[in-house]
Parts: C-alpha cells; sequence; structure tokens
C-alpha cells in the first residue's frame, strides 16, 4: 500500500545534469552536498521509492530562453512514467517565453503524453507570473484541469557565486507575482514549492485567503521548517499542504523518519500531508 506521495522529484540522473548546467555546483555548495552521492539512474530513483512504499512526481525543465541550456523534456518525463507506472507520475515544463509554442506544448503535455501538472521556476526562467503576456499559458493549463507550480522563496542556483550567476531571487517573490494570478485563475490550482523563505509568510497569507494555493514542503526538513508554517500546516492549511523532498537534495527516507518522529505535527495532520493532500489535489490514483 502506498505510504506517501512526493509531489516535489527531480531526477538525478546526466539529463538533469545537462540542463542544470553551472547552476548545479553551486546548488551543491548550497545545500552542502557530496556531489558523488547525487547521480542515479531513473531505474534507481524507483527503486528507492518503491522499496519505500512510495510514489514519486517527477519534474520536468525548460528555462533555454533565459539560460540558454537544454531542456529535461515533457517526452522524458512521460517516458519514465510509462516505464515505471507503478512509481512515478509527471509534471511538464515549458518556457513561457516561448508564447504560442508555450501554449501548445502545456497542452500536448496533458492531454496526449498524460501529464498532470506544469511546473515553473521563475528566477531560472526569469519571469513574473503575473505579467500579461503569459496570461494565455495559465489560462490553458487553467483550462486543461491540471495544477501549475510554481518556485517560491530563494534557490539554491547561482548561491555563493558573484551576482549569483545572473540568477534575481524577486522573480519567486509570491506577493503580488502568485497572488494576482490566483486572484485572476480561480479555476487554476497553484502549488507554492518549499517553504518560501524569506517570503514565508506572504506565500501563507496567499493560500489562507485563496483556496485555489495549494503548498509543498520540499527543500527543507521538517526541523528546520519556519514555525509559522508549522503552525498553520496543523490548522487552516492542513487539507492543502503536501510532502516533497526536492529529490536528490534531500532523500524521502530522510525527510519521513524526520516528520514521522516529530512532535511539532498532530497526529491527525500526518496522513494528510504525507498522502492525502496529494491524491487530491493532483488526482492521483493509488
Amino acid at each position: 500500500m502506498v505510504k506517501a506521495i512526493d509531489v516535489h522529484v527531480h531526477p538525478a540522473d546526466m539529463a538533469m545534469g545537462k540542463a542544470s548546467g553551472e547552476y548545479a555546483e553551486s546548488a551543491i555548495k548550497y545545500f552542502g552536498l557530496d556531489p558523488t552521492q547525487l547521480l542515479s539512474e531513473l531505474e534507481q530513483t524507483a527503486e528507492e521509492y518503491r522499496n519505500l512504499d512510495m510514489i514519486a512526481v517527477l519534474l520536468a525543465w525548460d528555462a533555454e530562453a533565459n539560460t540558454g541550456l537544454p531542456r529535461l523534456s515533457n517526452d522524458y518525463i512521460a517516458d519514465a512514467v510509462k516505464r515505471f507506472p507503478e512509481v512515478f507520475r509527471g509534471f511538464g515544463s515549458v518556457d513561457p517565453w516561448k508564447g504560442k509554442m508555450a501554449v501548445e506544448e502545456a497542452e500536448r503535455a496533458v492531454e496526449e503524453l498524460g501529464l498532470i501538472g506544469m511546473k515553473f521556476q521563475q528566477s531560472a526562467q526569469a519571469f513574473y507570473p503575473n505579467d500579461q503576456r503569459f496570461y494565455p499559458l495559465w489560462e490553458k493549463i487553467s483550462e486543461l484541469g491540471v495544477p501549475v507550480l510554481f518556485h517560491i522563496g530563494t534557490t539554491g542556483f547561482g548561491a555563493f557565486a558573484p551576482g549569483g550567476l545572473g540568477i534575481k531571487l524577486g522573480y519567486c517573490r509570491p506577493i503580488p507575482y502568485v497572488d494576482d494570478v490566483a486572484a485572476d485563475f480561480p479555476d487554476l490550482k497553484i502549488i507554492c514549492a518549499h517553504p518560501g523563505w524569506p517570503w514565508t509568510d506572504e506565500m501563507l497569507a496567499i493560500a489562507l485567503h485563496k483556496t485555489n494555493v495549494f503548498i509543498d514542503m520540499s527543500g527543507w526538513t521538517p526541523k528546520r521548517f519556519p514555525p509559522s508554517l508549522i503552525q498553520h500546516a496543523n490548522r487552516g492549511l492542513q487539507d492543502r499542504c503536501m510532502f516533497g523532498t526536492d529529490y536528490p537534495v534531500l532523500r524521502p527516507q530522510m525527510w519521513l523518519e524526520i516528520f514521522e518522529q516529530s512532535e511539532d505535527f498532530k497526529e491527525e495532520v500526518k496522513p494528510k500531508i504525507l498522502l492525502e493532500n496529494a491524491i487530491r489535489i493532483l488526482g492521483i490514483e493509488v
């Protein structure tokens, strides 16, 4: 029986390494990771999650316009789901700067490839979600009935490097950029990824104010969560917070062990965060 759904998983293979380019080295330093322990083939990742009775939601990547780096394509993610359907589900990604092509690719990713959401990293892609030029994309994703995931807060990409390798954090501020989209597209499910520091309270304010906004708790271990996130996850947002690791930055077994031992979260809330909310929000069958 499925124990949990990890809603934020990056492939840890060479394909993702190429798509990350020079940003990968800065992220490794930022998170204090051992690079020799990071790379793994999809087969190994599938086995890791299978042994833990978990489902992993793999994320595609497309920041070509701003970075010049190759995509981790929607077809690549869809193929991984096809190869390991008992373990993987997939979110697509499109570069908003590709305009009509991005809209068409989002439609293809969902309707033809079977991906269950669309993922964006605004600082790497260098765009503000509330820019009216991108509204046709949000309209299409809303029409498709799948969630959109926005990166919130700081990022390991460019960290500990001069000028942050050109990465600008302001693109990932929740108010007004994500808040505007949530207000203008009330039928669009919006997932705010990560605890959102240094704008955690802004992210929580949006989620408390707008019922089409959700939170994935990836990128930090539960013992380092801001107190305000824990408070609201136990109360008004207990049905809208979801477990995520940001794999391979964090490993699912470690995250799960810390969470299960934590006394910060109510026992009746833990299964919602680990499994039940993702089933409902993402429409995942287990």
